[in-house]
C-alpha cells in the first residue's frame, strides 16, 4: 500500500507526502503495516468509520478497514487531477464528484469535522448568506490585521455573533489549531457556542485538545513556586527571614488576600497554620475601604457534570475527533481563562450594583411567600437598592416590629420557594405547570426573587437540575432531558414500558394502549423497527419536561434577568451551576471555627471551651448540629456563596447562656468555670431557641 517519494513515506489515500498538520492534519506512519494516513485524508473518506479504540489501529480506525477503503478508492477517478484513489465523495444527493482531501482544498471544497464528517464539493458547498452589505470598504481581518473585502467567499468568512468580524479562512484554521476546543472562540465578543457551530459548518477543524500554550512543558511552573520569607517589622527568628520549619512555630503563613507576602507563625502571634493572616497592604485595603467588606472564603461542592446532559439513548457518530491525553478529564473542569472564576468573586461583583440607599422590607415570617411578593411588587421597590429587613406580625394591633436579618429572611424565602408548586422533583427539581401560577404571574417572581437573594448574599439555592439549568444556560433546544426529570408516574411508567420493549410487536401494543395520551402530546410516530422506540422516549420526554412548561419556563427566565443574575450564569455556567445544582458543603468544626472571627478581647478558657464544643458537636456528642449553631448566630444553614456580611463573630461575655444576634452576625459565648457547664448551656439554649421559633412560626400559619 504504501509507496515512497524521494525517501518519504506517502499517504495511502493522497499519495502525497506532505507533511503540513495545518493543512492535512498530522501525518501517522505505521512501519509494522508498511502505511502512512494523513488524519484528515483518513477522517473524512467517505466509506470507513472509527471501529476501535482510540490507541487500536490508527487513530481508532482499524488497519483492515483502511485496506478495504483504499481499495474501494483505488476504483474511484478523482474529478481534480483524474488520478484514482479519490477516498472522498460530495454528500449532496444526486452529485458524483469525488476527490482526494489536497485536491479538494485546491478547488475549495468544504469538509466539516463534526457530526458524520460530510463533505461538499464546490457547487454544493454551504456558504454564508448575509442579507444586507452596508460595507464599501475593505475591513481588517480581526486575526492578522490585513485588509480583505467584506463579501463572504470560500476564503472570507463572516462572524456569526458580531457583523464587524471578518477573517481569512487560513487564519481561522490556524487560530483553531492552536487555541482548541477549549479557548477558540470569537475574537471580538469571546463567544463560543455560536461561533464554534458556525465554523464547523464552513469547514473550520476545532481539534478537542489543549491550547498549544497549555502543552508547553513547564509553561506555568513559575506558578507553583510559593512565597517563603518572614516580611513583619521585627522577625524574631534567630535562622533569618528565609528560614521555613513546617509544623513548628516557624512555618511560614502566607497572605491568604494576596499569597506574595508571608510571615512566621510565632512572628505573628499565630497560634496554628489553619488561622488567617493578612499582610499591612491587604489589611489597609479590606478594612479601611468603606465600601467593601471581605466575604469569607468557604469550600463550594464541585459539579460532577456541567456539560448538556447526556442524550438518553442518542448513539455516538461512528466517527469521533482525537483528543490529547488528558483533555477527557478536563473537559469539565477547563473553562477558558474568562470561566477561572470563583463563584463568590462573580456574585460580588454583581453586588457591585447595589446602591448606598435602603429599602425597608416589611416581614410576616410565618407568611414569607407572600410579605416577599408584597414588598418586591411595590412601585417603590428597586433591586440595586441595598434591603433591610423589618419583622412584624400579622394582626398585631400595636404594629410592633423588630430588626431583622435579611440573610435569614433570604434563606427562608429560598425554602419555601425550593419547596413551593413552581417546582416538581423530589431533590433536583424542573419547573412545573401551574396555571394558577401562570396567571398571577409568579414564574417571573420566582426567578426575580432568586436574582434579588443571589445578588444581595441569599444562600445557593441547590436544586436546580440539570436539565434546567442547561436550558437556562445552553437553550431548550440543546437540552436532553433524562428519566429522573419526570416527576408524574404514570409517565415516567410509559416511558420505561416503550424503553424495554423488546419486539416491534410488545412496542406497537404499548403505544396502542397509550395512544390517546400519545396523540394529545403530538409525540404519535410510525413504527417500522424497534430502534424507534428511542426517538419515541426521546419525543415524550422533550415534550413533557421542556416543551409542556414552555410559557413557565419564558417568564422565569425573564425574572433571573433581574440585576444580570441570568447573563452572568450564562457567562460562567461551570461557576454558577456549583450553587444552583448543589447543596453547599456540610459544615465541620473547622469550617465553624474559620468562619467566626473574634472582634473582642478573648477569654483563653472561653475559647478554648468553644472549639471543644465544636469538636463534640462534629463526633455527634451533642444534642445539636452545626447548622443549629450557624442558624441561632446568623439565621441561616448554609455559608452564603457571596460570604456574610458582616463577617460572623464571637464575644465571650460573663453571661449564663449564649446570645445569637442574627442581624451583626455576632454570637455571644457565655463565660464558665467548666467544660461540662459550657457545653449544658449552649446545647440547652441553641435547641429551645430553635424549637420556640419552629413552634411560633406554626402558630401563626394555624391562625
Amino acid at each position: 500500500l504504501n509507496q515512497s517519494e524521494g525517501g518519504q513515506s506517502t499517504c495511502v489515500f493522497c499519495r502525497k507526502n506532505d507533511d503540513c498538520p495545518n493543512k492535512y492534519g498530522e501525518k501517522k506512519t505505521k512501519e509494522k503495516w508498511n502505511l502512512t494516513v494523513h488524519y484528515y485524508c483518513l477522517l473524512m473518506s467517505s466509506g470507513i468509520w472509527q471501529r476501535g479504540k482510540e490507541e487500536e489501529g490508527v487513530y481508532g480506525f482499524l488497519i483492515e478497514d483502511i485496506r478495504k477503503e483504499v481499495n474501494r478508492a483505488s476504483k474511484l477517478k478523482c474529478c481534480v487531477c483524474k488520478k484514482n484513489g479519490a477516498s472522498i465523495g460530495c454528500v449532496a444527493p444526486r452529485c458524483k464528484r469525488s476527490y482526494h482531501f489536497p485536491c479538494g482544498l485546491q478547488r475549495e471544497c468544504i469538509f466539516q469535522f463534526t457530526g458524520n464528517f460530510a463533505s461538499f464539493c464546490w457547487d454544493h458547498r454551504p456558504v454564508q448568506i448575509i442579507t444586507s452589505n452596508n460595507y464599501r470598504e475593505s475591513l481588517p481581518c480581526t486575526i492578522c490585521l490585513e485588509f480583505i473585502e467584506p463579501i463572504p467567499s470560500y476564503n472570507v468568512l463572516r462572524s456569526p455573533c458580531c457583523k464587524n468580524a471578518w477573517f481569512h479562512r487560513d487564519c481561522l484554521q490556524v487560530q483553531a489549531i492552536n487555541a482548541g476546543v477549549f479557548f477558540f472562540r470569537c475574537t471580538i465578543c469571546n463567544n463560543s457556542d455560536i461561533f464554534q457551530k458556525e465554523m464547523l459548518r464552513m469547514g473550520i477543524h476545532i481539534p478537542e485538545k489543549d491550547a498549544s500554550w497549555e502543552l508547553e512543558e513547564n509553561a506555568y511552573q513559575e506558578l507553583l513556586q510559593h512565597y517563603e520569607r518572614c516580611d513583619v517589622r521585627r522577625c524574631r527568628c534567630k535562622e533569618g527571614r528565609d528560614y521555613n520549619a513546617p509544623d513548628s512555630k516557624w512555618e511560614i503563613k502566607r497572605c491568604h488576600c494576596c499569597g506574595s507576602s508571608g510571615t512566621h507563625l510565632a512572628c505573628s502571634s499565630l497560634r496554628s497554620w489553619e488561622q488567617n493572616w493578612e499582610c499591612l497592604e491587604c489589611r489597609g485595603i479590606i478594612y479601611n475601604s468603606g465600601e467593601f467588606q471581605k466575604a469569607k472564603k468557604h469550600v463550594l461542592p464541585n459539579s460532577n457534570n456541567v456539560g448538556i446532559t447526556d442524550c438518553l439513548l442518542e448513539e455516538s457518530s461512528p466517527k469521533l475527533p482525537r483528543q490529547s491525553p488528558g483533555s477527557q478529564s478536563k473537559d469539565l473542569l477547563r473553562q477558558g481563562s474568562k470561566f477561572r472564576r470563583n463563584v463568590s468573586t462573580l456574585l460580588i461583583e454583581l453586588g457591585f450594583q447595589i446602591k448606598k440607599k435602603t429599602k425597608r422590607l416589611y416581614i410576616n415570617k410565618a407568611n414569607i411567600w407572600n410579605s416577599a411578593l408584597d414588598a418586591f411588587r411595590n412601585r417603590n421597590f428597586n433591586p440595586s437598592y441595598a434591603i433591610e429587613v423589618a419583622y412584624v406580625i400579622e394582626n398585631d394591633n400595636f404594629g410592633s416590629e423588630h430588626p431583622g436579618s435579611k440573610q435569614e429572611f433570604l434563606s427562608l424565602l429560598m425554602q419555601h420557594l425550593e419547596n413551593s408548586s413552581l417546582f416538581e422533583g423530589s431533590l433536583s427539581k424542573n419547573l412545573s405547570l401551574n396555571s394558577q401560577a401562570l396567571k398571577e404571574n409568579l414564574y417571573y417572581e420566582a426567578g426575580k426573587m432568586l436574582a434579588i437573594s443571589l445578588v444581595h448574599g441569599g444562600p445557593s439555592p441547590g436544586f436546580f437540575s440539570k436539565t434546567l439549568f442547561n436550558c437556562l444556560v445552553y437553550g431548550p433546544e440543546n437540552t436532553q432531558p433524562i428519566l429522573d426529570d419526570v416527576s408524574d408516574f404514570d409517565v415516567a411508567q410509559i416511558i420505561i414500558r416503550i424503553n424495554t420493549a423488546t419486539t416491534v410487536a410488545d412496542l406497537k401494543s404499548i403505544i396502542n394502549e397509550c395512544y390517546n395520551y400519545l396523540e394529545l402530546i403530538g409525540c404519535l410516530r410510525l413504527i417500522t423497527t424497534l430502534s424507534d422506540k428511542y426517538m419515541l422516549v426521546k419525543d415524550i420526554l422533550g415534550y413533557h419536561v421542556i416543551q409542556r412548561v414552555h410559557t413557565p419556563f419564558e417568564s422565569f427566565k425573564q425574572g433571573l434577568k433581574t440585576l444580570g443574575v441570568l447573563e452572568k450564569i450564562q457567562a460562567y455556567p461551570e461557576a454558577f451551576c456549583s450553587i444552583l445544582c448543589h447543596k453547599p458543603e456540610s459544615l465541620s468544626a473547622k469550617i465553624l471555627s474559620e468562619l467566626f472571627t473574634v472582634h473582642t478581647l478573648p477569654d483563653v478558657k472561653a475559647l478554648g471551651f468553644w472549639n471543644s464544643y465544636l469538636q463534640a458537636v462534629e463526633d455527634g456528642k451533642s444534642t445539636t448540629t452545626m447548622e443549629d449553631i450557624l442558624i441561632f448566630a446568623t439565621g441561616c444553614s448554609s455559608i452564603p456563596p457571596a460570604g456574610f456580611k458582616p463577617t460572623p463573630s464571637i464575644e465571650c461575655l460573663h453571661v449564663d447562656f449564649p446570645v445569637g444576634n442574627k442581624c451583626n452576625n455576632c454570637l455571644a459565648i457565655p463565660i464558665t468555670n467548666t467544660y461540662k457547664e459550657f457545653q449544658e448551656n449552649m446545647d440547652f439554649t441553641i435547641r429551645n431557641t430553635l424549637r420556640l421559633e419552629k413552634e411560633e412560626s406554626s402558630h401563626y400559619i394555624g391562625h
